[in-house]
């Protein structure tokens, strides 16, 4: 291996990282043939991207790894609501020209339209930043190739895995790498690597070749609509949310604003064939403040529900939405995907350079990686699932959430959490004098919701 130096980077790693050496080509099976410890640098493929893939592809070349990034659009935009937690500006060095809102109001609006101003306990200097994916994406994949990253505009065709893993033989990453000005097609290629991470979406094709199981999933829908200037100023630092069976039967709507313009959308996962209703569902409870609007962009994208059955198989493994890193309840997964993909490039290029001989094994990215992410974020994951099966499940509930949001204490604990990205500890007697007040309301929401039940069915009748 070649001898460890020290690199300056926007964030610690704390390894001992190695000088990166650039490839004069892309590398073939035969020059994988020699082993690591031969002399040669780990290689390591990242398929996507997005903030997960581009995060670990940055980890991996600031740790000394040879790293190839082969995103199919590099040019592209995901339907996102574009909402990021605050520490993240700092945690990975964002600079000030990537925000293109700072959040201080959040209104919540209940089936009935109660509205709950939900910024009230921000403390000065805290917001909810809010930025386009297509830029935040651009500026990632920028940075990572400073970094030593080379990016291969390409899309990922199929992943061949070596006969045996103990070998140290290559994956072959097969792929068709983008058409040059004037081209009618792409060029089939081949990129032989030792290691691969999965960072291609909800609906990943690594995590397909690697048999990583099922999972469910919502779809989002968003229309980016340009509002006149006296409209626009409405959602200078506000972003708004909905809830109600109009909007989704088991998710919320949003307006969230953008640089000129605000992002309209929703989701579902019960029902994804009537997305375009509940779209126009929004789209009608916010119309007083966005008619005259206009439409500059649709985009649609699925969203996993929950981690994949397995995120690491041989030496492949899995991040941000292709591990299904999206929270429930809240629908997160731009800090996550960064976050995991970071996790999880560290994790290889730790082993690598603490290992005197031999492959990064299976083992060690479920010791180095998985557990890692599991010990930090597995109980923030599944308190949000129940939140969203205990508030989520009918208007009743939904109106129960939001007269809850309406409480100090929800509204600190919840920021807690949300902007600085830590299970918040409150204090025993607020806490639970709000369990006391959330049975209660619950309670409340459903005589309430059985008695609009029972005068819907007699006027029926």
């Amino acid at each position: 291996m070649a001898a460890p130096v020290h690199l300056s980077a926007p964030f610690s790693t704390g390894l001992s990282l190695k000088s990166p050496r650039p490839p004069r080509r892309i590398p073939s099976v035969s020059s994988l043939s020699a082993p690591v410890s031969a002399g040669r640098l780990l290689r390591a493929a990242v398929i996507g991207g997005g903030p997960a893939g581009a995060s670990a592809a940055e980890a991996l070349a600031v740790g000394g790894v040879e790293t190839y990034l082969i995103e199919r659009s590099p040019a592209g935009s995901k339907p996102c609501g574009g909402a990021i937690p605050l520490c993240m500006l700092d945690e990975f060095s964002l600079p000030a020209h990537l925000v293109d809102r700072r959040v201080t109001r959040m209104r919540i609006f209940s089936p009935s339209n109660l509205a709950v101003d939900f910024g009230r306990s921000l403390r000065h200097g805290e917001h909810i930043p809010m930025l386009r994916r297509e830029v935040l994406d651009a500026f990632l994949r920028s940075r990572a190739q400073s970094r030593g990253a080379h990016l291969l505009p390409g899309l990922f065709i199929s992943l061949e895995p070596p006969s045996s893993l103990s070998s140290g033989e290559p994956y072959l990453i097969h792929y068709t790498s983008s058409p040059a000005p004037g081209a009618l097609a792409g060029t089939p290629s081949t990129l032989a690597v030792d290691i691969v991470v999965g960072a291609d979406g909800a609906n990943s094709r690594v995590a397909r070749s690697i048999s990583a199981g099922t999972y469910s999933s919502a779809i989002a829908f968003q229309e980016r609509i340009r509002l006149p200037p006296e409209k626009m100023a409405h959602y200078e630092d506000l972003a708004e949310m909905y809830v109600g069976g109009d909007v989704s039967p088991d998710f919320y709507g949003w307006v969230f604003p953008k640089c000129d313009h605000v992002a309209v959308g929703t989701g579902t996962v019960s029902s994804k064939p009537e997305i375009k209703k509940y779209q126009a569902g929004i789209r009608a409870r916010a119309w007083p403040k966005i008619a005259g609007g206009e439409v500059i962009k649709v985009e649609a994208h699925p969203i996993p529900e929950h981690p994949r059955p397995r995120r690491v198989v041989g030496r492949v493994a899995l991040v941000g939405d292709a591990a299904g890193y999206v929270t429930k309840c809240s629908g997160e997964g731009i800090y996550f995907a960064a976050k995991s993909g970071r996790i999880c490039g560290e994790a290889i290029a730790r082993i690598w350079n603490d290992k005197s001989e031999g492959m990064v094994t299976e083992e060690d990215l479920k010791r180095e990686y998985l557990r890692k992410w599991d010990r930090e974020y597995l109980w923030m994951f599944r308190f949000l699932d129940l939140l969203e099966s205990v508030f989520y499940g009918s208007n009743a509930t939904k109106e129960a959430l939001v007269e809850l949001c309406g409480d100090d204490h929800v509204q600190r604990m919840t920021f807690e959490s949300y902007l600085y990205k830590r299970m918040a500890v409150g204090d025993w007697r607020k806490d639970l004098g709000l369990a006391w007040r959330t049975v209660g309301t619950l309670v409340k929401a459903g005589i309430m919701g059985k008695a609009v039940e029972r005068l819907g069915t007699s006027a029926e009748r």
